[in-house]
């Protein structure tokens, strides 16, 4: 994920937060770590971690979220530092102040684990060694300069990088990937980390929603953790929602579900959350063992391999793995007969009694639903100029064109052809107000050109390009007045009835609405492409007009698995609903507001509840 961060300055700091030292936050621990693991006051842990990004989930959503990552085995949830979000000015390059501002607020709240706080260690960076590899000289100065600023913090708790094989000591650095249990640290005194164990991957519109099947997820953590893996993230654990206009990247959706084992709602993703948690009961069980010894490891068979962990006080843990993608074995281990479906491992925590296998699942499959909510929305339209350059600057351009009453077009009805080439998602082209066409790209295309025949007629004829992307500054005139708040929306004339506007382009719409009963997370099911703001505060870009375009078969979750190998969703909106945090309602007078790019029937707009 580091070339979207980098693109975005989302993040070069990141803080991993353990969760027993929640239950006694004033006691003071040591964290340092072996070639083993981390070691805590002494003691070697094996570490389950996942991500929660805080500014994806609402504060009221949080505490659930914790005790939903707790509940599933989780040691540790690691969070970003949103650069973004906490500097939204663009261009300010003060990494050594913010860095360090950051530190201290950690600080003066003693969260460090040292303090008694539950944050155990911090990362700085994130992702930098592809870009270090392509700039040469200059890049290893950063990232020598990046470690030494960081370690001079004086945080009394480890630093890290990711994807970063160049990381100077004392600094770790760790793995990101859909597998890593190749990997080594640069040095043979560091822990082996695996910092972004990737559950799924982005949804992109225009693209099929990728899914990653729990058996394989299973399989690549087991896969570590019997190559000496002490530590291991998942990423994401729950992904959340990119509101507003904070997507991290080009044409990556609103929805950040990330097929996470606690999905976007907030609710249990099974058999995937329950899966996982019974793997960390079967890891920890194993724990004395797994930390206290390299493993012995055989070959009895064909794609088979057997790893056993030693203590010296006498515990014995053993990992078996059937590598096949197709067959299941029979395999030996200690005078016993061990079943092992394909592309599995069973964990023995004592080296005789099977407690898991990762490719045999005994979680519920719960599929969450879209429950449509009664009542009908009553809708007001309010339709926006056409922008020009002298009202959005970057966001459009327009130009006159002065046509001859004799050219030979208007006689033939042969339109000229209008060729224009954009860097932005979409591209909406009116001729004299009127919206002649768009173009949009994709996230493997991103650049695009659109061509069409434009009707113009004779004498002047205005010709306005708006350019539609994620961050540039605000062009229209709606939002320059605020219509998406109750004082805004005041100050223009809006209509209703038989006079509300359907299926025209740039069009704001607006209705309220009473808080529906009960607690179910709440969406919007919404149509066409746009924007969607609740009582002031965006929810995100909507965009259930681009269909998703891929390749949906069947399923198998053995053999490596890459984000196109299972996809859903095909030939349906890339995403159909989007998140309506119950926070950020009023009990009644609910402000909804739409702004529509290419026009509409906003009385297809309802609102859903999701039910697991």
């Amino acid at each position: 994920m580091g070339s979207i961060w980098k693109m975005l300055g989302i993040s070069g700091l990141v803080f991993t937060v353990l969760f027993f030292s929640l239950v006694c936050s004033s006691v003071r621990a040591d964290v340092s770590y072996d070639d083993k693991a981390f070691v805590i006051n002494g003691k070697r842990r094996i570490l389950v971690s996942g991500s929660i990004h805080y500014p994806r989930s609402t504060p009221e959503m949080w505490p659930d979220l914790i005790q939903k990552a707790k509940d599933g085995g989780l040691d540790v949830i690691q969070t970003y530092v949103f650069w973004n979000g906490h500097e939204p000015s663009p261009g300010k390059v003060a990494m050594r102040r913010f860095v360090g501002k950051i530190v201290d607020m950690m600080k003066s709240e003693s969260l460090f684990e040292p303090q008694g706080g539950p944050i155990i260690m911090s990362q700085i960076e994130n992702e930098y060694g592809p870009v270090e590899w392509e700039i040469g000289a200059a890049g290893k100065a950063y990232t020598a300069w990046a470690a030494k600023m960081a370690v001079g913090l004086d945080t009394g708790v480890p630093w890290i990088m990711c994807k970063q094989d160049t990381a100077p000591d004392p600094i770790i650095d760790t793995c990101n990937g859909f597998y890593c249990e190749g990997f080594r640290p640069n040095k043979p005194y560091k822990p082996k980390m695996w910092t972004e164990a990737w559950s799924g991957w982005y949804t992109q519109f225009g693209g099929p929603v990728p899914h990653r099947p729990a058996e394989d997820l299973a399989f690549s953590v087991a896969r570590f953790v019997q190559n000496n893996g002490s530590f291991f993230n998942y990423y994401m654990y729950h992904g959340g929602t990119n509101f507003g206009r904070n997507a991290a990247g080009l044409f990556i959706a609103t929805s950040y579900d990330y097929d996470a084992p606690i999905d976007e709602y907030g609710l249990l993703n099974e058999p995937k959350w329950g899966h996982l948690r019974d793997l960390h009961k079967a890891i920890k069980q194993s724990e004395a063992a797994l930390v206290s010894s390299y493993p012995t490891v055989t070959w009895p068979g064909k794609n088979q391999e057997v790893h056993v962990f030693r203590s010296k006080s006498g515990a014995c843990a053993a990992f078996l793995s059937n590598y096949d993608q197709t067959y299941s074995t029979k395999l030996t281990f200690r005078n016993m007969q061990y079943d092992l479906p394909p592309w599995s491992i069973s964990i023995l925590p004592d080296c005789k009694t099977e407690v898991y296998n990762t490719a045999r699942i005994s979680s519920i499959s719960s599929q969450a639903k879209m429950v449509p909510i009664s009542g009908d929305l009553s809708w007001q339209s309010y339709n926006e100029e056409t922008p020009s350059a002298d009202d959005s600057d970057t966001l459009a351009m327009d130009g006159l064109v002065d046509i001859a009453s004799d050219e030979g077009f208007l006689k033939t009805g042969q339109w000229p052809l209008l060729t224009v080439m954009s860097a932005g998602h979409a591209l909406h082209v009116f001729i004299n107000g009127l919206l002649s066409g768009t173009m949009y790209g994709s996230l493997d295309s991103t650049k695009l050109t659109y061509g069409g025949n434009v009707d113009l007629r004779a004498g002047i004829n205005k010709i306005s390009l708006l350019s539609v992307a994620v961050g540039l500054p605000a062009g229209l005139k709606g939002e320059s007045l605020s219509l998406d708040t109750v004082s805004g929306s005041s100050s223009v004339e809006w209509v209703e009835g038989l006079l509300l506007a359907q299926k025209q382009p740039l069009t704001w719409y607006k209705t309220t609405f009473d808080a529906p009963e009960g607690s179910d997370p709440l969406a919007i099911d919404m149509i066409k492409q746009g924007e969607i703001w609740i009582n002031g505060q965006s929810i995100g870009r909507h965009w259930p007009g681009y269909i998703a375009k891929g390749s949906c078969g069947e399923c198998n979750y053995a053999g490596t698995f890459s984000e196109k190998k299972c996809q859903r969703g095909c030939d349906q909106p890339s995403q159909r609903w989007y998140h309506l945090p119950r926070s950020w309602l009023k009990s009644s007078g609910n402000l909804l507001v739409v702004f529509e790019e290419w026009g509409g029937d906003p009385t297809q707009i309802s609102l859903v509840k999701r039910t697991a």
